[in-house]
């Protein structure tokens, strides 16, 4: 029997690779997209054990490990590729930036981009809504359940910019990380918010997850907001532990976060 491009639902599914990535694929009937395939292998054992077509790469930004499997991947497969516009991405046919979309025809989804700076220097995510009007982003490393990505070529202001717009997102927007990072973030994060209960609760129930061997992933915005320490800088609480590691007031919301970076960093 043959299956139809727009027959089913679509999935989204976390493919393991590396130690603690995760490589995003999303099918619908026979037909699949990957983002930030750091390394083709898992990639090819799905397509050949489904038999799916893999029709786009796409790619958020530059690290080895998210564009490793970018060459091997096209060479086999042909599928387009769509990078950030201001980063050199292996075999990239497409660049990107914010207010560009990457039509998805076979998946019936179109992703429209943001440039989240901060990471790198030009760090993208694509946005969009997938059936049942899911909405769904794919960030990298700029935003992580519990926390955020090192700041290797961006500034703090750069990076508080970059996530106040996945913040903007719908509340029930699927964060899509690419790392597997929830419980050593989250056991920072209870660090600087020991008394939130909303933190404290999501701490048990990732425990549990990962005890069975299942991912902690996606996330939401929603979520994120009530325990992310990088999503709450003007929240008291966070304020305050974020002063005490710092040693001194810290007047704003780009201050905090900083504080608060370096201090994961250390943790």
């Amino acid at each position: 029997m043959t299956t139809h491009a727009d027959s089913g639902s679509t999935r989204l599914i976390p493919v393991p690779a590396f130690s603690d990535n995760y490589i995003w694929l999303l099918r619908k009937g026979n037909h699949a997209v990957v983002v930030d395939p750091g390394d083709a292998k898992p990639i090819l054992e799905q397509l050949n054990k489904h038999q799916l077509t893999l029709d786009a790469i796409l790619v958020t930004h530059h690290h080895p490990d998210h564009v490793g499997g970018v060459q091997a991947l096209k060479d086999a497969t042909g599928a387009t590729v769509y990078g950030p516009l201001g980063e050199k991405i292996p075999a990239c046919d497409i660049r990107l930036k914010e207010g560009d979309e990457a039509p998805l025809d076979k998946l019936n989804l179109t992703l429209s981009v943001l440039d989240i700076p901060g990471h790198t220097a030009g760090h993208i995510a694509y946005f969009g809504y997938l059936d049942n009007d899911q909405p769904v982003v794919f960030c990298g490393d700029t935003l992580f359940a519990a926390g955020c990505g090192r700041l290797f070529e961006g500034t703090p202001s750069e990076m508080v910019n970059s996530l106040a717009k996945l913040q903007a997102l719908p509340l029930n927007t699927l964060v899509c990380c690419a790392h597997e990072y929830t419980l050593s973030n989250l056991k920072w994060a209870l660090e600087v918010e020991p008394d939130n209960p909303v933190l404290q609760k999501r701490w048990e129930t990732c425990r549990q997850q990962r005890e069975r061997g299942q991912p902690t992933l996606p996330s939401t915005i929603g979520i994120e907001m009530e325990t992310n320490p990088f999503l709450r800088p003007l929240q008291q609480p966070v304020i305050d532990s974020a002063q005490r590691y710092a040693g001194k007031p810290l007047s704003s919301a780009v201050n905090v976060f900083a504080s608060l970076r370096e201090w994961k960093n250390n943790f």
